[in-house]
């Protein structure tokens, strides 16, 4: 069968056109997963604090230093749950930016003073606004697809990730602090009792 051009189109074949649309609709569901995805990992890290604190607290008000190291492994707990939330939202980049590479063949227009314009490219305007110096504009360039070795790295880096770490860390640095201070008799903290 043979692709006859869409009315008024510009040589686009309806295929072009209904793969157009279907990646389209794909691309803006999976943004919506990795934005709901956001909320979670906002929510585990909100829990993280409230439950992390409390134990804190509570550690203080009942004079029981066991109560830092609950704070330190829950939040330890936290940051795991976290991670793996950030891991499952991460699998859908690639895929998104497989997206932005096809529409870039399929809808370039090259524009006065901007060259070519395609979109969607939320995925690959990240990179050029990571704050880094660029030696390429980005902005306009042909999507770079993601490899194998750039999603390994991104999926092992992201248990290091300042992003990931924060608040999380600073729990388990404080309870296990106050925990090992209390254990070995630290002024102010002799006191407390297992």
């Amino acid at each position: 069968m043979v692709d006859a051009a869409a009315p008024g189109d510009r040589g686009i074949t309806l295929r072009e056109e209904a793969l157009r649309e279907d990646l389209s609709k794909e691309y803006y569901a999976i943004l919506d997963v990795v934005s709901a995805f956001d909320g979670r990992i906002v929510t585990v890290k909100g829990w993280s604090v409230t439950l992390s604190l409390a134990a804190l607290g509570l550690g203080f008000q009942q004079q029981h230093y066991a109560l830092f190291g609950l704070a330190a492994a829950t939040a330890l707990g936290f940051w795991f749950i976290d991670v793996l939330f950030k891991g499952y939202q991460m699998r859908y980049y690639p895929r998104m930016r497989d997206i932005e590479l096809a529409a870039y063949h399929l809808n370039q227009v090259v524009l006065p003073d901007l060259g070519a314009v395609t979109a969607p490219r939320i995925d690959m305007s990240w990179g050029y606004h990571a704050g880094r110096k660029q030696d390429v504009d980005w902005r306009t360039a042909v999507p770079a697809r993601r490899n194998p070795e750039e999603i390994r790295s991104m999926m092992v880096r992201r248990f290091w990730s300042p992003n990931q770490l924060f608040p999380h860390m600073v729990a388990v640095v404080l309870g296990a602090g106050l925990f090992l201070g209390a254990l070995q008799g630290a002024p102010g903290l002799g006191q407390l009792q297992l």
